[in-house]
């Protein structure tokens, strides 16, 4: 297959710099593989740069997926996160060139949120449809469904799954994901659960950091915020330690920082890690500053902590400043005031490409989960 991509010849950025384009499409195959570059300029300083890979594919086509529920990160390996991101690289072009496709036609997938979304579940139902299959959708599950009379978790499940083929649920509760999927008989996809995890994100987050870096491995990420009940920058923690050579730092306010889990397991992995309070020098040395916002609402009626913590780290023209030419600034999103407006413009702000990278990656776990590879 060949994949061709045009971008200003600027050599500071990472998209016009050759190797990106090379580390990124070997990257393609966990095993046979054959590549070749070309380039040649264009009108306006453009330059066009082309690879042509040869990949064999490191499962069957066809064959069933190994998962049947996406709950957390840790389920994920290395050659299966590799697999996952071709597939989510074909569905980009199917998204591009064709518009859509069919081949989840006659599926149905019930979205079951009990708290607010936008990104997460309007990307989940684009990617069913844009793959052929139909959408139920419950907004907002606490207050307009039968929860709100005491209906069990698993009693909704139970009902759900009589309507659909699979369920795409995002609750308040840690664990709820997991009470869901060992009660169903289809697949359920954990869309967020409390400040659990939040895996298919930590996907789009590597998948988005492969696609903007150009490598996984030898990587510096700076995880600044709400590190003590974001659930993203948790399931980016253990999909990152799956790579080598990777440091973390963690950048945040004294009452929102990262649990011990999380360090324990990043140690335990071998992944070198540091606690810093110093937001300029660690975006210095980063290719990934990971900003996140303070989440009130996991505050409660401690609006003090929530004004102590908000407001503290923010991500604007200075701190672009110090970053490196080749890094990036990514955020999950909703955005409040943690990343400055002005920085939309510099094209190292790449939380929109991350959010738009969202579909290819959950087009890709619909199509994995209902049909196989």
């Amino acid at each position: 297959m060949a994949f061709a991509s045009t971008y200003p010849a600027n050599p500071h950025t990472s998209k016009s710099n050759p190797e990106f384009i090379c580390n990124y499409s070997m990257s393609l195959s966990k095993t046979s593989h054959s590549w070749r570059q070309k380039s040649w300029p264009l009108k306006g300083g453009f330059v066009c740069r082309a690879v042509e890979v040869e990949t064999k594919r490191l499962f069957s086509v066809g064959s069933k997926f190994q998962l049947e529920d996406v709950i957390e990160a840790e389920q994920f390996d290395r050659d299966t996160l590799s697999s996952i991101f071709d597939v989510a690289l074909e569905m980009e072009k199917i998204e591009k060139n064709s518009g859509g496709s069919q081949i989840l036609k006659g599926y149905l997938m019930s979205t079951l949120f009990y708290e607010p979304s936008t990104r997460t579940r309007l990307s989940f139902e684009s990617a069913m449809k844009r793959l052929g299959g139909e959408v139920l959708t419950t907004e907002n599950a606490r207050e307009f469904s039968s929860a709100a009379k005491g209906e069990t978790l698993e009693d909704t499940i139970r009902t759900v799954e009589g309507y659909s083929d699979i369920v795409v649920m995002r609750h308040f509760e840690s664990g709820a994901a997991r009470r869901a999927a060992a009660t169903a008989s289809i697949p359920i996809i954990n869309a967020g659960d409390g400040p659990g995890q939040h895996p298919t994100q930590a996907l789009l987050d590597v998948y988005t950091i492969q696609r903007e870096i150009g490598k996984l491995d030898g990587i510096k990420v700076g995880l600044v915020g709400d590190l003590a009940n974001g659930r993203t920058v948790r399931s980016l923690a253990y999909l990152l330690a799956k790579y080598k050579d990777v440091k973390i730092y963690f950048v945040s306010p004294e009452v929102v920082k990262m649990k011990d889990d999380i360090k324990e397991h990043l140690s335990s992995k071998g992944v070198e890690w540091e606690e810093s309070a110093n937001l300029m020098e660690v975006a210095s040395k980063c290719d990934v500053v990971y900003q996140t916002r303070i989440q009130r609402e996991r505050f409660g009626e401690r609006t003090d902590l929530y004004e102590e913590a908000r407001g503290k780290y923010i991500v604007d023209q200075d701190v672009l400043n110090v970053m490196q030419k080749h890094a990036v600034v990514m955020h999950p999103l909703p955005r409040l005031d943690e990343i400055t407006v002005d920085v939309d413009a510099d094209p190292r702000a790449a939380y929109f490409r991350q959010a738009k990278n969202g579909l290819y990656i959950r087009m890709a776990l619909l199509k994995l989960l209902l049909v196989g590879w």
